[in-house]
């Protein structure tokens, strides 16, 4: 059902900012590359779920199921491909990156979709795919860039992100991670502009950006990629913060946030060992799910899946989707 899942309102809200962006803003963007970034990442999220999760599958059930039981669940679990994570991802591209050749951007989300599967813990990715495919992008091509300041500073626009990433951070229940972020960054910058004896307007000028909000909102907000616990996540978004602060001021890059997510991407991994917690579903409006992702979190794999533990890459449970 459409809008049921909470992806759905990041889909509608991030299409409508590209057609926001095109209409109010004088952008190089060009239609052809945002049907490359979604082409590209439903096709990878496609032929790598199904390449993938044989091999989950072969690990895991090759001894429990035999024959035509096998080959029956198989093709039942690779129904589900988790299209609409990828979609978000070709979206937020498409919003951030901007390139001068097709190859560019396709490199761009593959990497990024990629980055799911191959950068993993258990059952976890920690690289956050937008911002992945955005690193790898200006690492590797040549004519890649990232305007931050492609949103201007108009205070209108600051609204609309905010309404519209507050909905979602609502229903997802991940406010603390945005709210320590940008309180952090907020205080470092407002002592720094104290010291140097700067007027107020610098200060707004400089935490009034479109591009900084969209991060904030929902790039550094992805559940599936930041600590599980709340105590980590607040942790992890001063640390990013503290280093995005430091790269901006200090090493001068415009794109400072996008390389301290990068940076700080593995610290999840710590934090999680430190803090445990249930792994984030978005399947929140089906109880049944839902239930069954609470009771998985504490249960052991070893009844039914020889003592590996995690299903998520084709779960069980009516609704779950596979790697996000």
């Amino acid at each position: 059902m459409l809008l049921k899942d909470i992806r759905d309102y990041q889909i509608l809200f991030l299409a409508s900012f590209l057609v926001l962006g095109i209409g109010t803003r004088d952008w190089t963007l060009r239609p052809e590359l945002i049907a490359v970034a979604i082409t590209t990442s439903l096709s990878t999220q496609f032929i790598l779920s199904l390449v993938f999760g044989h091999w989950s599958f072969a690990d895991n059930k090759a001894q429990s199921l035999s024959g035509g039981d096998l080959q029956s669940e198989l093709c039942k679990r690779t129904q589900s491909l988790n299209l609409r994570s990828a979609l978000i991802t070709s979206l937020g591209l498409s919003l951030l990156l901007r390139a001068d050749h097709w190859t560019t951007m396709a490199i761009a989300v593959a990497s990024a979709i990629a980055s799911k599967f191959i950068f993993r813990v258990g059952e976890k990715h920690f690289f956050n795919p937008g911002n992945f495919g955005i690193i790898c992008a200006l690492i590797f091509t040549g004519d890649a860039w990232v305007s931050p300041g492609q949103w201007g500073e108009e205070w209108w626009y600051g609204l609309v992100f905010a309404g519209t990433g507050g909905m979602v951070l609502q229903r997802i229940g991940r406010w603390d991670t945005t709210a320590a972020f940008l309180g952090a960054y907020s205080l470092l910058e407002a002592i720094r502009n104290f010291w140097l004896g700067w007027t107020w307007d610098v200060y707004w000028h400089r935490l009034m950006s479109g591009s900084l909000l969209l991060f904030a909102l929902f790039m550094i907000t992805d559940p599936r990629s930041m600590p599980n616990s709340r105590i980590g996540r607040v942790i992890w978004a001063m640390c990013i913060a503290g280093l995005t602060f430091i790269l901006r001021n200090y090493f001068f890059l415009s794109t400072a946030v996008f390389w301290a997510l990068f940076i700080l991407a593995p610290l999840t991994i710590l934090i999680d060992f430190l803090w445990s917690a249930p792994r984030f579903s978005w399947q929140r409006g089906d109880e049944e799910t839902r239930e069954y992702t609470e009771v998985r979190a504490e249960a052991s794999f070893d009844g039914n899946f020889g003592g590996n533990r995690g299903e998520e890459f084709f779960p069980s449970a009516p609704g779950a989707s596979s790697v996000q």
